[in-house]
């Protein structure tokens, strides 16, 4: 139970809004648990296909079929510091396994792009979609059905998100989720964007500004700051898919090895085969992903979440709305500045008093359901703990998170949180809905009426820039943006752009059914505008000089133009063929096609008997 009956309330309307979905999604994972997996059963030529690699020793376990075996679904490739460290992840779980008595093998590959290196290339294109392959490849990698449990190596934006969903689909199999953690401390990240901001100006050149991002981005782990990558750990531990205090530790530590023997050892005790079987899609319920919500609003976290966890709840059987995301959004107040919300990176978060702290104090706040189960085997309250080395140096050991911030710039309480609210609120009007950030966003900034300038693509906005056309206050409309029209392509190249507009003094803000970065920063920016544009949203009868409102402090997104002249309006269209084509892009038609709008999770699959709606 939580203390706070608001909590309670929304959770209570998620799960009587879930009823038949869940109970059917229940029904089918506790069949298949009951039934096994098929190991134990399959012909001999399937059975040895399965384990004719192996070493002696694990090819006599695999043949009893009495002892258990654990999938590894990896994301690791050496393009991506986040997932480089993965490269000596799949030994370490073996000869864990080995060491328990069971055996562990690597059951599948998924793709792992980056978001960082795509950024306003064509192959950003294929971002949002390549959470569903991900899903779809650990499904492949599991459907060997070889396994008891399951451990997920994956770590940044739509990887994590991509293999909820996967485990989720698996959902009779226990799951852990494995992270890297983030890389050390480098250049500030305020530095980094001062940089950025110079250079949109022409006041530096291509050669500072790469040393900058060479000294921010400069060795293994994940980037350090908020962003979607940071949210989706931050999502793991509070929903209770990882162990305690696993999130933000450093990567190649000897912290962060026996974390992940504790883990491997840990999925091993929670098989069916033993005596405290724990599926993953028990762990992940109505609470977890109320929990998982609180803690997106408490750290000020990425707005890509708002797709990525109704995505993954729907996975679960469950139908999370941005309704009720808004609604915890007004209940749940900013205990976290982590840059882009703060000058503060990972590091300092955790150094703070990180997770631990974060969980303890919304649990004694009554903002969190501690009833719930977690892969570690007990309540949420275990989470308000620390991870350290053991005695010798062996093992994992835990302490109380911290009694009192280490450093209450960066970390708050309850009694003196940074804001009153969350850092994600919902919008809507004759727009439609949409999706801003405004923990980043100063309080004067949150509201703006101005005419707007329509764009096709961040690059016609930043020409407009360069040419000096962007003056005075004005609301930039970017629109076919959006899931159907591109795939859904994050805009953060527009963030130092009208960054530096803000600066000057001008009202600006942005309007789109693109997505931004889950580093969304200080330029106010209506995103995930549904309907979009290629569907006939309204954002599509936009002319330049109409006047928009956007109103982060009442939830307002609104074209100031009369009904009549709107509705003899005929909607824009644009020649969509520069996106259908190059960076494999064709090969994601179907995918466009598909896919639903970002209300909906932006997801090419028929979830909880919904069939995605375009209109």
């Amino acid at each position: 139970m939580c203390a706070d009956r608001r909590i309670e309330a929304i959770t209570d309307r998620i799960r009587e809004r879930s009823y038949r979905a869940r109970e059917a999604y229940l029904a089918r994972i506790l069949a298949k648990g009951e039934a096994g997996p098929k190991r134990s059963t399959l012909g001999c030529g399937n059975l040895a296909h399965g384990f004719a690699a192996c070493g002696p020793e694990d090819k006599a376990r695999l043949k009893d079929g009495i002892t258990p075996n654990l999938g590894i679904i990896t994301a690791y490739n050496d393009m991506l510091s986040a997932h480089q460290p993965f490269e000596r992840y799949p030994e370490l779980i073996r000869q864990t396994a080995r060491d328990v008595g069971a055996t562990a093998q690597v059951a599948g590959g998924v793709p792992a792009m980056c978001d960082g290196v795509t950024q306003g290339e064509a192959g950003m294109e294929l971002s949002l979609f390549s959470r569903d392959v991900i899903a779809m490849a650990a499904a492949v990698g599991l459907s060997h059905d070889m396994f008891d449990a399951a451990v997920y190596l994956g770590v940044c934006d739509k990887i994590v998100p991509g293999l909820v969903i996967g485990a989720l689909t698996f959902g009779h199999l226990p799951a852990i989720f494995v992270p890297a953690g983030p890389m050390t401390t480098g250049l500030p990240n305020d530095e980094k964007a001062r940089t950025r901001q110079l250079y949109a100006e022409g006041k530096v050149g291509r050669d500072v500004l790469l040393e900058a991002e060479s000294a921010s981005y400069h060795g293994p782990g994940t980037c350090t700051f908020y962003g979607t990558a940071n949210s989706n750990q931050m999502l793991m531990e509070i929903m209770g898919l990882h162990m305690p205090g696993a999130s933000f530790i450093n990567p190649n530590t000897p912290l962060r090895d026996a974390l992940t023997r504790e883990a491997t050892k840990r999925a091993l005790a929670i098989t069916a085969l033993g005596n405290e079987y724990t599926p993953a899609g028990m762990v992940v319920d109505e609470r977890a992903v109320v929990n998982g919500v609180v803690g997106l609003h408490a750290t000020g976290g990425s707005t890509n979440h708002t797709m990525h966890l109704v995505a993954m709840a729907a996975a679960a059987g469950i139908s999370l709305t941005w309704q009720d995301i808004s609604d915890l959004s007004e209940i749940v107040p900013l205990l976290a500045r982590v840059y882009p919300n703060g000058l503060a990176d990972v590091n300092h978060f955790h150094a703070a008093g990180g997770m631990g702290f974060l969980i303890r104090e919304l649990l004694d706040a009554g903002l969190l359901h501690e009833d719930v189960r977690t892969v570690f085997g007990t309540g949420l309250r275990a989470y308000a703990s620390e991870a350290l080395m053991g005695p010798q140096g062996q093992g994992v050991t835990r302490i109380p998170a911290p009694a009192v911030s280490h450093d209450s710039r960066i970390l708050a309480t309850m009694d003196s949180p940074f804001a009153a609210n969350g850092g994600l609120r919902m919008l809507s009007g004759n727009l439609g809905h949409a999706v801003i950030k405004t923990s980043a966003v100063k309080p004067e900034n949150r509201i703006v009426e101005a005419p707007a300038r329509v764009f096709h693509a961040q690059e016609e906005v930043q020409r407009a820039f360069r040419a000096g056309e962007l003056t005075g206050d004005f609301v930039a409309v970017v629109r076919f943006q959006g899931p159907r029209a591109n795939g859904m392509p994050e805009l953060h190249k527009l963030t130092p752009t009208l960054g530096v507009l803000q600066d000057r003094g001008q009202k600006v803000a942005l309007v789109t059914d693109g997505r931004m970065s889950g580093a969304s920063g200080k330029v106010p920016a209506a995103i995930h505008v549904t309907p979009e544009a290629h569907d006939g949203g309204l954002i599509s009868r936009i002319h330049d000089g109409d006047l928009v409102r956007l109103n982060a402090e009442t939830g307002e997104i609104s074209l100031l133009v009369d009904a009549d002249i709107l509705a003899a309006r005929a909607p824009a269209n644009v020649d969509s063929t520069p996106h259908e084509f190059g960076m494999g892009r064709e090969l994601f038609a179907l995918f466009r096609q598909a896919v639903g709008p970002a209300n909906l999770g932006a997801s090419v699959f028929n979830q909880n008997g919904q069939t995605p709606q375009h209109r």
